[in-house]
């Protein structure tokens, strides 16, 4: 099922605008998320065709069905309680019958640790981008020839160096394993033998039929744990660079702190949610503090100094989880009790004809 699907049987209940421009921190060039909320037909719904969620090809725009957004918001899932708490001036829709469906129903204590959890994940998301922009990975991919060395002295040569010292090609040389040495090979020379590297995106070295009694020009070591972790970092980075904001990434550039300054902004911008909802009962999405955030933002501050001023921040949510008056978890009988209602209340409109 597609959104446009969700859209021409009027299946959609709830429908808010989210992210930045929901929290008030959106800049010139923000893009628009749009999350909401959905209710399966019944027959989807008691079919295997169950559909928790759908979502366009950027995840620009979501919609929860109903269990799915309920079973979210009982684990106080921070992305699903700004959604419900979202500020009625970004709300595009709201079905009459979800107009009693408060975050309130939903907080406990469970948000120091879904709040706080998920703003130490955007300082681990902040802290890779500066690995990516300092460790940048060439678009020609190495092969496993530049993970070979050869054991020459008392140390090793890159097996390219030792080529070059010998005036030699891969194709002229011949591997053998030695035994009871991992990744340790004999290397023969010859015109007749198989070479070292089958083809470019090989992942392991050729072996070659040595005849009886050769005695090995060296040895040859493959680091293929090196060449694996290689491979990994090279996926990594360039599906990152596909799939990366050009504009954000130039603006992390720009301010060159080697850190995604917006990863940083949403860090404080969770951990000061967190206390406000353990001290007051209330999810403040629309940010008071705006101007403090956007100032994280712009990368003004060192990396080290942030990290140490959002633990001081954690410290704080400690503190106040310590004397919150909030359960422990929520009713989780009274929110299962709440979905059954709500669901047959929907199943009973029939103008949006659930029963297709």
């Amino acid at each position: 099922m597609t959104i446009d699907e969700l859209k021409e049987r009027g299946l959609i209940v709830y429908e808010c605008i989210s992210g930045s421009k929901a929290y008030g921190l959106d800049v010139p060039g923000s893009d628009t998320d749009i999350k909401g909320v959905f209710v399966l037909p019944q027959r989807d719904f008691y079919s295997f065709e169950y559909l928790p969620q759908v979502a366009d090809a950027t995840n620009d725009t979501v919609y929860y069905e109903l269990g799915r957004f309920l079973e979210l918001l009982k684990k106080n899932n921070p992305n699903m309680l700004e959604m419900l708490g979202t500020p009625p001036t970004k709300v595009l829709f709201r079905h009459p019958l979800l107009n009693d469906l408060h975050p309130e129903l939903f907080l406990s204590k469970r948000c120091k640790d879904t709040f706080g959890g998920f703003a130490f994940t955007q300082i681990k998301k902040a802290r890779g981008l500066n690995k990516k922009i300092v460790n940048p990975v060439d678009k020609k991919r190495k092969t496993i020839l530049a993970f070979c060395y050869v054991l020459h002295g008392q140390g090793s040569l890159s097996l390219e160096q030792w080529l070059v010292k010998n005036n030699l090609r891969q194709e002229q040389c011949g591997l053998v394993r030695v035994p009871h040495a991992k990744d340790i090979y004999g290397l023969f020379v010859g015109d007749e033998y198989q070479g070292i590297l089958k083809k470019e995106n090989a992942t392991s070295v050729r072996l070659s039929s040595i005849p009886k009694g050769e005695v090995p020009r060296a040895y040859l070591y493959f680091n293929k744990d090196g060449y694996a972790t290689y491979c990994k970092d090279y996926r990594d980075y360039w599906a990152w660079v596909e799939k990366r904001n050009d504009a954000r990434y130039e603006n992390n550039i720009e301010h060159g702190k080697n850190y995604d300054a917006k990863n940083m902004m949403h860090t404080f911008r969770l951990l000061d949610m967190a206390v406000e909802i353990l001290e007051k009962g209330e999810v403040i999405v629309e940010r008071p503090n705006r101007e403090e955030l956007l100032v994280i933002r712009s990368g003004e501050w060192e990396y080290d100094a942030l990290i140490e001023r959002a633990h001081k921040k954690m410290e704080e949510v400690t503190a106040a989880y310590k004397t919150s008056t909030l359960p422990e978890q929520p009713d989780e009988a009274a929110i299962n009790t709440l979905l059954v209602e709500l669901r047959s209340a929907f199943y009973q409109v029939t103008p949006w004809k659930l029963e297709e």
